[in-house]
């Protein structure tokens, strides 16, 4: 499941070929992906100008003049593939296979955006004109990246809590848009054993964790997110912030940390694999 710097490494790329730009033409080649696609998408999208390109937590919203918002989420193996640019000619990986293409539209430059899942765990939904939210937005907590995740929210959020930290962080009420991967990677830059109770942690250390999310975001960002399975960018690269992982994946491995005897363990919380220095991360 791609986790916050895929999904905005996707919209990035994916801008500079939308913004400011008339949809021509949308085409819906099947009625459903994960849930049914609206029945007015192509009515919607066709004809709409698009204002901005937004993220929040792992979802992608399309803007557009007067008509609302179509809502994005990629699911397990969706992707957002370029052709035909105006501004840079991508061409199609042989591996992303033309039957799996749900939803397409064209730009006034002619460009072509297509949502190509072949699982089919994503989806695709409209916001309408003056409504705030989506369901699946609404009780999302602070973006990481922004000025409104600080170390007393999240202690707040954290406050009394016998739930172990790793699952406190993954809980998209407490922080939008982390996952798995960039959890256990923050974990052990503050020396966070994923097994503490997150009521447990005091101040200074939360601070402390506050500080390395964001940096662990911002560096998987500037890297294009991370290729493990299904995951590119939308100009068909692959992410390489996989070669960075210092604890994710890596179990038996050295610990990486200099002068650490230590070993990375891998243990199962909540159904997720989570991967820590027994030694470092306390």
């Amino acid at each position: 499941m791609p986790e916050l710097p895929e999904v905005e490494t996707v919209r990035a790329g994916l801008a500079p070929h939308l913004e400011g730009r008339i949809i021509a033409r949308a085409e819906a080649r099947r009625p459903d992906l994960r849930w049914p696609l609206p029945p007015d998408l192509v009515q919607v999208m066709t004809g709409a100008r698009v204002t901005g390109l937004r993220r929040r937590s792992k979802y992608i919203l399309i803007d557009l003049q007067d008509r609302g918002s179509v809502l994005l989420h990629l699911g397990m193996s969706g992707r957002m593939v370029i052709e035909g640019a105006a501004m840079g000619d991508f061409h199609r990986d042989p591996a992303i296979l033309p039957r799996h293409d749900h939803v397409v539209f064209q730009t006034d430059l002619g460009t072509t955006i297509i949502f190509n899942d072949a699982r089919r765990f994503g989806m695709v939904d409209l916001i309408p004109p003056g409504v705030e939210t989506h369901p699946l937005l609404a009780h999302l907590g602070p973006e990481p990246l922004s000025a409104d995740f600080t170390p007393e929210v999240l202690a707040q959020a954290f406050e009394a809590r016998k739930s172990p930290v790793k699952t406190a962080l993954l809980d998209q009420k407490n922080v939008a848009g982390l996952g798995n991967i960039y959890v256990s990677e923050a974990l052990y830059r503050a020396g966070i054993d994923p097994r503490r109770a997150a009521g447990r942690i005091s101040r200074t250390r939360i601070a402390a964790l506050v500080g390395h999310i964001r940096d662990v975001l911002d560096e998987a960002i500037a890297a294009g997110g991370s290729s493990l399975r299904d995951h590119r960018q939308a100009t068909g690269e692959l992410g390489y912030f996989q070669h960075s992982f210092r604890v994710y994946d890596r179990e038996g491995a050295p610990c990486p940390t200099p002068g650490c005897t230590g070993h990375i363990h891998r243990i199962v919380q909540s159904g997720r694999s989570s991967y820590y220095c027994p030694v470092c991360q306390r």
